[in-house]
């Protein structure tokens, strides 16, 4: 049974969830749909990834830097890093007890959000939990799955329904009593489709469109990004020249960028620059903070003190050349308190 979403108009969700930006997003899918894969050619480890179901116990825990062209025309970084866990895969009834069971629950309950990751491709050397390719059928078990966990909190999840609405009113007013109960199908979703590397070269695939009409449909908002995870290890092990030369050929490029960006806005973070002559580092903020606020990421004291913040867009930056001329041209903005800082180019 799907989940039971959808609805004509797509509304922002509500930033619901821990506070902070220490956050983690955790790659969940069926054993053998190359989890373990992706996680190695996204966060360039070496956890074990084997042809047979529960290769992974205990999970892997990695971060990997946010890709920005902008730094390269600055000077040396400190980039903003998206945290990454690699879990167990889950089978039908793992909420009952098949597979690793509900050890699941809490892996899953520690992460801030999700790279749900299905299979699209053919391969019989790779075994399938399920004996045959159904990319539909795969992501209904996993979402069954996570409902099932989330049943076991039917009474608090009946009291949650009823105060949401006034939560979400009340802005951050006790909203650490959700962060408690943030259910598993309540967490943001990215679903990663992985492909063969023909497949993914030549942007064909009979489950595509299927799966980006399921998620319209019951998870509407959500993004569906299309990978290889045999691409990415290929490319992996190529020199850099190498790398480029091949995607040339190919006419194509890496999803892990698009990826890793995704997973970064789903968990409702965001990032500033500071810059100086030597250094330009990426401060984490959550979607929506002040100016205030954002200046205690600096330091504290900056928080305390605040009075204004004087800011620039990265463009006018590029084209002025200095900071002294983005002044001179009119293009240098002061903001006060109630600033919302922005993440614009």
């Amino acid at each position: 049974m799907p989940p039971q979403k959808g609805g004509d108009g797509i509304k922002p969700p509500p930033i619901i969830g821990r506070f902070g930006t220490s956050l983690k997003i955790g790659i969940v899918g069926l054993p053998n749909v190359g989890k373990s894969t992706f996680f190695n050619v996204l966060t360039n480890s070496q956890a074990s990834a084997e042809n047979f179901p529960f290769c992974t116990i205990d999970p892997n825990e990695s971060r990997v830097p946010v890709p920005d062209e902008r730094f390269d025309f600055l000077s040396s970084k400190i980039p903003a890093f998206l945290n990454v866990v690699d879990i167990a895969g889950l089978v039908k009834g793992a909420h009952n007890g098949q597979g690793l069971g509900n050890a699941f629950l809490s892996h899953f309950s520690a992460c801030d959000g999700i790279f749900h990751l299905t299979r699209a491709f053919e391969d019989d050397d790779i075994t399938h939990v399920e004996e045959s390719v159904d990319s539909i059928r795969d992501i209904e078990i996993i979402h069954e799955e996570l409902q099932g966990g989330d049943k076991k909190l039917k009474p608090e999840y009946d009291i949650m329904c009823k105060v949401k609405s006034w939560v979400i009113d009340q802005k951050n007013l006790f909203i650490e009593v959700l962060n408690k109960h943030l259910f598993l199908t309540s967490k943001p979703m990215v679903y990663l489709v992985n492909l063969s590397e023909k497949d993914y070269i030549r942007k064909k695939n009979k489950w595509l469109i299927k799966i980006k009409e399921w998620v319209d449909k019951y998870d509407p908002g959500a993004l569906v990004i299309p990978f290889s995870g045999a691409l990415e290890l290929k490319l992996q092990e190529l020199s850099a020249e190498e790398r480029q030369q091949y995607l040339e050929a190919n006419m194509t490029q890496s999803a892990l960028p698009k990826i890793i960006k995704a997973g970064f806005a789903a968990l409702q973070l965001k990032y500033f620059f500071t810059a100086g002559p030597d250094e330009v580092c990426a401060r984490i903020i959550r979607k929506g903070t002040k100016a205030p606020q954002a200046a205690g990421k600096i330091h504290t004291d900056f928080e305390k003190g605040f009075i204004m913040a004087e800011v620039m867009k990265y463009e006018d930056f590029k084209e002025e050349g200095s900071e002294n001329a983005v002044k001179a041209a009119g293009k240098y903005r002061q903001q006060g308190r109630n600033y919302i800082v922005e993440d614009k180019k």
